[in-house]
């Protein structure tokens, strides 16, 4: 299985990995490493994730919960895309456009 991230999805990593780095380059970059290892197993396990609950039941909307951080991705055959990284604390509910309706 093919892992694909989108633009927003690089841009959040890289957003969190400056973010953390102001405090500490060491842990951010970490951080990070741990969060990409976390979406590889994906590769293979595709379906680890559970489904997202502002999803409204679908089953390719799923998310990995890394540290309090959303790792929201859509299963696709042949491939898991990477959608976004977002904080836990995050109301996706109130969103009229959902991440993974974009793009």
């Amino acid at each position: 299985m093919v892992i694909e991230w989108s633009q927003r999805a690089r841009a959040d990593i890289r957003d969190l990995k400056a973010y953390i780095a102001k405090d500490s380059p060491y842990y951010a970059r970490r951080f990070t490493e741990r969060i990409v290892t976390s979406v590889e197993k994906l590769a293979e396990f595709p379906k680890i994730g559970r489904p997202v609950p502002e999803a409204g039941g679908r089953e390719d909307v799923r998310e990995l919960i890394y540290q309090g951080y959303r790792i929201i991705y859509l299963t696709r055959p042949e491939r898991v895309f990477i959608v976004t990284i977002i904080h836990g604390s995050r109301n996706l509910a109130a969103n009229e456009v959902k991440p993974w309706d974009v793009g």
